[in-house]
């Protein structure tokens, strides 16, 4: 099943070569020039083309090594003047490695189902990632290399599920050093390596009296000098270079505005839209504003998305800043980081990193819609530890399903689908080709059916419920409340709308923006629904209280 699983997968992605590739296509490539052609100390200087470097370290080796290859096959794919060189060959190469290079997700795919251990769970958890498609749409389509980075994440929790505390530590640091953006998903890390790999019996909570027998400073000074020979091997070489505030810079630009140009399913995408209706209510009815004590920013109307260069202006709600977003992001993933570390099991680990990538993405500064798949892929993850703890079904599976805080519930079906429902069609705007829009809608819709169609086989149920209750069309949506269904059914006209309707109504120059936005702010309600009800499981009464039981895994 594996072998074939990968076969349709690699071939369903080389049927996506000839797709549209956006300008991520030229970022990487002119990444391919610079980290070929210059010098190291180059890298992060260079400026000929305005997709300069900014990724960490291990990224730009990772794509100097891919540049060696790129040289055999047409040198001037790593010439740094030749911009925009899109040849058919250089597209397809550049679309091998990415699929070549999601391997290692493949490769971290079998480790985690051997760990888990659950039948069904192979066709869910082979289906939900290898021919996930916020990966197919991202990677194989738009063009980046997530599958790759992800792989190496699933690795690193692969090795946390069987106890490798250390080796899963050094992934983890490595991975910071390929993409900065796995730094929202540090604190979990940090607060489960210390607590479970540095201190003993630490599946328990520690009574005061006994953290410094159970203190473990060897394992300390163990995972603290490999964390810091990671990071001195990745940015060594620029600090001996005295580029480090240089390196910074482009790693972390917080010039840009609160909000991308295409605002991301989150916080921020609502409280843009009722700036956007206040706007609309002040400037239409000025009696009213007076009353309400709004007042209106004629500097910010100009802007339709303002947010795609520097600060972010509102014109009438408040104006939020990096500081803000920041504050923002931590207090909500506070909790997770106290539950984690006060009982550092495995399960409230996967947890608390699925709520902790939740919060950078609702509150993050600048927030690509590209980041939703952290939040998905972690889920996915932590759903596959949930199916391997689940019973089979029958009464006496009801039993062990009450008796077990990891066991998969409905609730947690419910907020999986609805979350990579609403992320996924949060991606759509990135192919705004009408090639594009059977494929994206085709891959969205028959995930959902499958892979929803599959968790329902995977939760425990009555011995006489229903066989025509599994059925497809009913089975995904078994559990949803009507609101929920009601949700899931809306994306039909809203999607009608945006991509048939308006235009037919306005054309493509009038009310530009508005597709754009309904689209965001219809998957903002679902991402946020989903992560509040993934909240109410993950701190629930019951599974707190179960999981006290629990040893460390």
């Amino acid at each position: 099943m594996q072998t074939s699983l990968l076969v349709i997968s690699i071939a369903l992605k080389v049927l996506l070569y000839p797709t549209y590739h956006s300008t991520d296509f030229e970022v990487h490539r002119n990444w391919l020039a610079i980290t070929h052609s210059l010098p190291l100390s180059k890298w992060y200087i260079e400026n000929t083309s305005e997709w300069t470097l900014d990724y960490p370290p291990f990224f730009a080796w990772f794509e100097k090594f891919l540049a060696f290859f790129a040289a055999k096959v047409d040198p001037k794919i790593v010439q740094v003047d030749n911009l925009n060189y899109d040849t058919w060959i250089t597209v397809y190469f550049q679309r091998t490695t990415v699929i070549v290079t999601e391997l290692v997700l493949f490769w971290a795919l079998q480790r985690l189902l051997k760990v888990m251990g659950n039948r069904p769970l192979q066709k869910i958890l082979n289906w939900s990632l290898m021919l996930n498609p916020g990966l197919l749409m991202v990677d194989n389509m738009h063009f980046q290399y997530n599958g790759f980075l992800y792989g190496i994440l699933v690795h690193s929790l692969v090795d946390a599920k069987q106890g490798n505390l250390l080796r899963s530590g050094i992934l983890f640091a490595a991975l910071l050093n390929f993409k900065h953006i796995f730094l929202y998903i540090s604190l979990p890390y940090f607060a489960f390596l210390l607590r479970a790999y540095c201190f003993e019996n630490s599946g328990n909570s520690i009574r005061a009296r006994s953290w410094i027998s159970a203190f473990r400073p060897f394992h300390l000074l163990a995972l603290g000098l490999s964390v810091i020979a990671v990071f001195a091997l990745s940015l060594g070489p620029f600090v001996a270079l005295d580029q480090l505030p240089q390196l910074a810079g482009r790693l972390f630009p917080f010039k840009r505005g609160l909000c991308h140009s295409y605002w991301a399913a989150n916080f921020w995408a609502i409280y843009s839209f009722v700036d956007r209706v206040l706007i609309i209510v002040v400037s239409k009815f000025p009696l009213l504003g007076q009353y309400l004590n709004l007042s209106l920013d004629p500097s910010a109307l100009a802007a339709t998305t303002r947010g795609l260069v520097g600060d972010t202006a509102f014109g009438v709600l408040p104006t939020v800043t990096a500081q803000h977003t920041l504050i923002l992001t931590l207090l909500l993933q506070i909790p997770g980081f106290v539950a984690v570390f006060r009982r550092p099991t495995f399960d409230r680990f996967i947890g608390s990193i699925v709520l902790s990538a939740f919060a950078s993405f609702l509150a993050g500064w600048h927030v690509h819609e590209k980041a939703i798949l952290l939040c998905t892929v972690t889920m996915t993850v932590a759903l596959a530890n949930q199916l391997g703890a689940t019973p089979n079904s029958g009464a006496g599976a009801l039993a062990d399903l009450r008796s077990s805080s990891s066991a998969l519930t409905p609730r947690d079906v419910r907020a999986f689908m609805i979350v990579s429902l609403a992320g996924y069609i949060g991606l759509w705007p990135l192919f705004f080709t009408r090639e594009e829009t059977p494929i994206k809608v085709l891959i969205t819709v028959l995930w959902f059916i499958i892979v929803g169609s599959g968790l329902d086989q995977c939760i425990p149920k009555p011995l006489n419920a229903s066989p025509s209750s599994s059925a497809i069309g009913k089975s995904m949506l078994r559990y949803f409340t009507t609101l929920e269904r009601l949700y899931v059914f809306g994306c039909v006209p809203v999607q009608l709308y945006v991509n048939v309707i308006h235009e037919a109504l306005f054309g493509l120059e009038t009310l530009a923006f508005l597709p754009l936005m309904i689209t965001s702010v219809y998957a903002a309600v679902g991402v946020i629904y989903g992560w509040l009800l993934y909240s109410a499981s993950y701190f629930s009464p019951s599974k707190v209280a179960l999981d006290k039981k629990k040893k460390l895994r």
